[in-house]
């Protein structure tokens, strides 16, 4: 018997009932059988990136994620947009996690891109940043981002009842869960 996909997610709002993190929620709940999957509470934790704490023994919160990360066989990124692009906690949180280069936790990981904001433009900038920056920092993003617009008529509680952006979920999910794990 294989073990499930271990699946990390990272959320970029640090309100706790923002509509981002519901989207997270969401995403968790709509993994296939053969997954798993933990929201990360340790992104806020971490200092901003400093070569110069990045030496032999980081801070502890850095080790830390690392390991979360490097434990991961996928991660899905969960992004609001502020002023244009992806909320400095995750680019902080990718930064970290993308060195030592050449040994980063998120090396060849798959990536799923998530967006939610009040907008119709549904994160639009804010995906296509953190695509392009997980690439860059050796992330396998899917070409493929699901973006939430409108997001504060787009759940009831915690159910999402947009359909459309619940199918695009779900079928991203399924996407991830199916991309080769780096060994």
């Amino acid at each position: 018997m294989t073990r499930p996909l271990n699946v990390l997610v990272l959320v970029g709002s640090l309100r706790a009932d923002s509509a981002n993190r519901r989207l997270a929620d969401a995403a968790v709940a709509l993994l296939p059988g053969t997954a798993t999957g933990t929201i990360s509470q340790l992104p806020a934790l971490l200092p901003h990136y400093d070569q110069d704490l990045d030496a032999d023994a980081p801070p502890e919160s850095v080790r830390d994620f690392r390991d979360q990360v490097a434990a991961a066989d996928a991660l899905v990124v969960v992004t609001p947009e502020f002023n244009g692009s992806l909320p400095s906690v995750l680019k902080n949180a990718i930064d970290w996690a993308s060195r030592p280069r050449g040994a980063a936790a998120l090396a060849d990981k798959p990536v799923a891109v998530l967006g939610a904001s009040a907008s119709p433009r549904a994160a639009q900038w804010a995906r296509e940043d953190a695509r392009r920056v997980l690439a860059v920092a050796g992330a396998q993003p899917l070409e493929m981002t699901v973006g939430l617009g409108s997001s504060s008529t787009a759940f009831d509680g915690a159910e999402l009842t947009d359909t459309g952006v619940a199918e695009a979920l779900s079928e991203t999910m399924q996407r991830l869960v199916s991309q080769p794990v780096a060994a």
